[in-house]
């Protein structure tokens, strides 16, 4: 046979094989890959990139697919009485014509229903959100997803037909797919995701030992990291040197109050300054006694976020609203961002956040009650889901600290979520009213800490937004519609943001990556200002007033706020 016949038969037998392929899909799971489809392209909490979409689109198609396939095989499994031929063309050509408007709508509204995100967090508007290349990445990924799920079934069924020689088909059937299961699940956890997790480790680990050529060794020997210093300055980590020698000087702070001022005292120990959590805080707790951290008027034990950041919205203003009189230390737990952090081993920031509060706490209540510094706690995104627990109840009764401020609480947040949920009924998820707001009170964006209100023994303030997928995000979204999404909504959400079973799942799974993507004082950006509101609230500050915090939410809007 010729070259050229043979490429013809070739073509021949590749365009019956697709002809095959695509007549082996099921009507009714294509009718719901398409709806899952144009519900996934509607706006969720957070704008996306055409290629984010496209992803998202894939997983919905592919999630719809296999929903369509389920419910026929239901229907069959009950041996429910079929239409007669004739209703079924019918009801076949009306489903398509509804899909296909369903398809052609979603793609039209695409642009303006990304831009009703855009809009509302203050971003240019943009002329189009690509639809074809969305629909492009989605149908292609999606084909992926499908062929994937198609041979597990196929493995599946080998199996269970090479068990059925020995074994009844029921019982080969369910132990065929069970071991299929198995394997694919100890390949992809064992193998690839614990792969990809120690590679991405890896690379966070490397990038946390990089010294940027801005960070300069501390000179003075009070300064943790410096020469005098208990914690090795190259054991530190990135953010921690950051953190400890990038924040206000006195000179700064004196200048904007117009006084001479304390230099803020800042202790980090990093991950590489000692091996376990429980080491770490006790390197943490000397390094404080040393730099005299105990003399301050205010103390924070602050827990970062994964890899290892600590704000500076919410610590640098702290030092500016006290004037230098305050001290901050901090603990390293990670190299990973907060989101991959939640998914891989939550416990992290719990662990490291028990260990240091429990030793500064010890010290702390070994001192006279008149002669230290008032205690409070701090944490962003992981670094709330640590600190919130870490004082526990005997904690509050036998010798209460002053009080606290987290923000962006992600989702596994039990303190919070119980907070949450026993809320005042007329208060939003969003915005809540935590019984007479004497304990915790919530704010975000705008100010929302009404200072009529009487306080407690202890303050606590939690800043959250309510288009913070970090927050919001939750296994359930996948079945049941979520309260914030209930009227009055956030300002920060869009109008056209709806409910959909699994694919709100999907989109707000597909936010929490680009949390930070957005400008400061949306999804999980949160910005000084409302910091500057929460540590007023909290700490009551000495000789400060509402001009002051005008005048520091101005200096730092000016300024401006690095991103992790």
């Amino acid at each position: 046979m010729s070259k050229a016949k043979r490429s013809i038969a070739l073509s021949r037998r590749v365009r019956r094989w697709l002809v095959e392929y695509w007549r082996s899909f099921s009507f009714v799971g294509l009718v719901f890959a398409t709806l899952f489809f144009a519900a996934s392209v509607t706006p969720s909490l957070l704008p996306r990139h055409y290629v984010t979409q496209g992803l998202l689109s894939g997983f919905s198609i592919a999630a719809g697919y296999a929903l369509g396939v389920l419910l026929v095989w239901i229907y069959r499994f009950f041996e429910l009485p079929h239409a007669p031929q004739k209703l079924q063309r019918i009801a076949k050509v009306a489903t398509v014509i509804v899909v296909a408007l369903c398809f052609v709508g979603g793609i039209r509204q695409m642009t303006f229903w990304q831009n009703s995100i855009r809009e509302l967090m203050e971003m240019p508007s943009l002329q189009t959100a690509d639809p074809y290349r969305t629909s492009a990445i989605a149908i292609v990924f999606a084909a992926v997803l499908v062929a994937l799920t198609r041979m597990f079934i196929d493995s599946s069924v080998f199996a269970a037909n090479q068990l059925n020689r020995f074994l009844p088909r029921r019982i080969a059937v369910t132990l065929g797919t069970i071991l299929v299961t198995v394997i694919v699940w100890v390949v992809a956890n064992g193998v690839v995701i614990r792969g990809l997790v120690n590679f991405a480790d890896g690379v966070f680990l490397k990038a946390d030992a990089l010294i940027e050529e801005d960070i300069d060794h501390p000179s003075d020997a009070m300064a943790c990291g410096s020469e005098e210093s208990l914690v090795d300055w190259d054991s530190i980590g990135r953010q921690g040197k950051a953190f400890l020698v990038q924040g206000p000087s006195a000179d700064e702070i004196g200048e904007f109050l117009d006084r001479d001022v304390p230099q803020p005292i800042r202790v980090y120990v990093g991950m590489r300054s000692a091996e376990t959590p429980q080491q770490r805080a006790e390197l943490a707790l000397q390094e404080l006694i040393r730099v005299g951290g105990f003399d301050r008027s205010v103390l924070v034990v602050a827990t970062p976020t994964g890899t290892g950041w600590l704000d500076p919205s919410a610590v640098d203003t702290l030092e500016f609203i006290h004037g230098g009189d305050c001290a901050i230390v901090s603990t390293q737990y990670s190299y990973l961002p907060s989101w991959t952090t939640i998914l891989v081993d939550p416990k992290r920031s719990i662990v490291s956040a028990d260990a240091l509060f429990d030793v500064i706490y010890r010290y702390w209540t070994d001192l006279p009650a008149d002669d230290r510094p008032r205690l409070y706690l701090q944490g962003l995104s992981l670094g709330a889901l640590g600190s919130e627990v870490c004082a526990d109840m005997y904690t509050i009764f036998e010798d209460p600290i002053q009080g606290a401020v987290w923000s962006g609480p992600p989702f596994p947040s039990q303190r919070w979520n119980e907070i949450v949920r026993d809320r005042q009924p007329d208060s939003p998820a969003w915005l809540p009213v935590y019984r007479d707001s004497r304990l915790v009170r919530f704010t975000a964006a705008k100010n929302a800490l009404n200072p009529s209100r009487p306080w407690g023994a202890m303050r606590n303030v939690y800043i959250q937004h309510a288009s913070d997928p970090m927050i919001w995000f939750s296994p359930n979204l996948a079945w049941h519609r979520p309260d914030w999404l209930t009227e009055p909504r956030g300002p920060d959400v869009s109008p056209f943001l709806r409910w959909f079973p699994v694919v709100t799942f999907l989109q707000v799974a597909f936010d929490m990556p680009m949390a930070t993507s957005v400008p400061i004082g949306y999804g999980h950006n949160y910005a000084p200002s409302a910091y500057i509101d929460a540590w007023t609230s909290v700490t009551e500050p000495a000789q400060w007033n509402d001009d002051l915090s005008r005048q520091l939410k101005e200096k730092f809007k000016a300024k401006g706020t690095p991103k992790p």
